[in-house]
């Protein structure tokens, strides 16, 4: 019997890796968790991993108030107690011991506290205008906070994080602030530029041939010109992005784009580039420039849009290169721009992802594995500043120097989020790094972030769903106030 068994859970485990639809994978895992006896793990609220006593009681608390209708109690209740990974109920050992989900008394209380959000939205509070109610709703999501979706460089292989958007977008968990860096910046331009309605053809890997690499040659190289033609590259942006400054972007999309860009000037810092930090920039110019690789590109001149909609240089004496070299994942200027409190990271450097093992598997049991890496990077980055300095001062190839230059900076980083999403690189990957994709191929990215992406839909809930919820009562309180305003004008 036992045989039997164990045949049929890895057979279930077989097709589970070969999935092709979140659906499918769901089912499947569900049988896995049946077959496994993890489904008991999930009815039963105990664990010595989170406060259950403490979810459990606020749970009943706020449906207590829901279901008598007490606007008052409730509305209080989630002003003083709403708190991001409230009784540590976002702990990723939470959601390692079942393929699908995690305790149902943490899905419970999420699906609760969204629940009665939405019935304060709806239902009128005493001595509170629409006004007053709007700025209820804001005080509490910048009290609890926001996620983010950081997507790394990558080159060509940045076509993986078409599939994790897609796996997220399916699920409504896209979050409405989104930064990218060298190829991903191309991804997060063209998020902030394509509407809802527009973004299945985004995921449409006919639309991903692409024709964005020519070779120029390594004389080229040498002379600060790079290897590839960046006008071919610009022309592959320009039309995959539009004709939109930061500002004109969000306006359309409503996403909070971000673009990392590393400066060539040693005493230049990194920028982010947002709607709020440089809302004239282009949006195509900025990926333009984010995506430029010292050696492979040469460093961009960014453009904006003047008053009379004119593209002109922004800071002409500036030039910028790959995001990815000084700033990969610039986590804490997220936090301070838009109160983010937790992170999604799809990470597809070819140079990280190998030695990111630990992260691929979600544990902390590699900790004592990972030392001799963590030493060897602690070594890189004790030597790497004064041999960078040594050549970029010294050598006569601009190649060299606009290489070794930041080659210290890549060291010095933080490449993981909360939860960082990773492909599995295989040769095949690294011999297609700098080359025009074929639709087939971009498909098969597609599918492998989808695949990685799909085990952690259950945590990025968790963290994403309450304040989700908020950002939609936000938008349509917003056009209450708009319609009540619009009233009173009539009626003055």
């Amino acid at each position: 019997m036992l045989n039997k068994q164990s045949k049929q859970i890895n057979a279930l485990k077989k097709r589970l890796a070969q999935a092709l639809s979140y659906e499918e994978w769901k089912g499947l895992s569900l049988e896995l968790d049946e077959l496994e006896g993890k489904a008991y793990w999930k009815l039963n609220a105990h664990s010595d991993i989170y406060n259950h006593d403490l979810l459990s009681d606020r749970f009943r608390e706020l449906r207590g108030y829901r279901e008598s209708q007490d606007t008052e109690g409730l509305s209080r209740a989630l002003r003083e107690g709403l708190h991001h990974d409230l009784g540590n109920m976002g702990d990723i050992r939470l959601y390692q011991k079942c393929y699908f989900g995690t305790k149902k008394l943490i899905e419970d209380y999420i699906d609760e506290v969204c629940e009665c959000l939405r019935y304060l939205k709806n239902t009128p509070m005493d001595g509170l205008t629409p006004a007053g109610k709007l700025d209820f709703f804001k005080a509490i999501l910048l009290s609890f906070g926001r996620p983010a979706l950081l997507l790394s460089g990558g080159a060509s292989l940045g076509a993986f994080h078409i599939g994790v958007v897609k796996a997220l977008w399916e699920q409504d968990l896209l979050p409405q602030v989104i930064n990218g860096s060298s190829s991903g910046a191309i991804v997060a331009a063209a998020l902030g530029t394509h509407t809802d309605e527009e973004l299945p053809s985004l995921f449409d890997p006919a639309t991903h041939n692409q024709k964005a690499w020519r070779w120029l040659g390594l004389k080229s190289a040498m002379d600060g010109q790079g290897l590839m033609d960046q006008e071919q590259l610009s022309d592959y942006i320009e039309g995959f992005v539009g004709d939109y400054t930061m500002q004109e972007a969000y306006e359309r999309t409503g996403r909070s784009i971000n673009i990392s860009v590393s400066p060539v000037q040693h005493h230049q810092k990194s920028r982010l580039l947002s709607g709020y930090t440089s809302p004239y920039i282009l949006m195509s110019s900025a990926a333009l420039a984010s995506s430029a690789v010292p050696g492979i590109f040469p460093p961009v001149k960014l453009m904006k849009k003047n008053v009379q909609g004119e593209h002109v240089p922004y800071m002409p004496r500036l030039r910028w290169v790959d995001g990815s070299v000084v700033s990969d994942l610039p986590i804490e200027r997220l936090m301070h721009l838009y109160d983010v409190n937790y992170t999604v990271v799809s990470q597809t450097n070819p140079h990280i992802v190998p030695f990111m093992g630990s992260a691929r598997r979600n544990t902390n049991e590699s900790r004592f594995m990972d030392l001799p890496l963590r030493w060897a990077k602690a070594q890189l980055k004790f030597h790497g500043k004064g041999i960078s300095d040594y050549i970029r001062k010294n050598s006569d190839w601009e190649l060299l120097r606009q290489v070794s230059g930041q080659a210290y900076s890549m060291m010095d980083q933080r490449y993981q989020g909360d939860v960082t999403v990773t492909p599995d690189y295989k040769l095949k990957h690294y011999a297609k790094v700098i080359s025009n994709l074929t639709p087939d191929f971009v498909e098969e990215l597609m599918l492998e972030g989808q695949r990685a992406t799909w085990p952690k839909v259950a945590m990025i809930r968790t963290h994403a769903q309450i304040s989700q919820t908020l950002e939609t009562c936000i938008a349509e309180l917003k056009q209450n106030v708009r319609t009540h305003r619009a009233t009173l004008s009539v009626i003055a």
